[in-house]
């Protein structure tokens, strides 16, 4: 199997859990991608387009879906469900 350790290879966590690490990395980049723009195009007028739901519900749940996600693939331990 792809997913199997071997004794000495170096990795505390099989490749997988590598792999869901740098998806969760993505996630996250993009929640902070979905936060910018906004701004106006000079000091002295006020643009109210920094108040939508992109950047104020949307982006901050994407950001933290992210990063429970990278905590999950830390802690997944994918031997337990082939020892069942």
């Amino acid at each position: 199997m792809v997913n199997e350790r071997k004794k000495g290879d170096g990795f505390p966590m099989p490749a997988d859990n590598y792999k869901k690490i740098l998806i969760g990395l993505v996630i996250i980049v993009a929640g902070f991608a979905l936060m910018t723009g906004g701004g106006a195009g000079s000091p002295d007028t006020f643009n109210y387009d920094i108040f939508s739901f992109r950047r104020i519900t949307l982006a901050p749940a994407v950001v933290l879906f992210g990063f429970g996600y990278v905590f999950w693939a830390i802690i997944r331990d994918p031997e337990k469900k082939r020892q069942e």
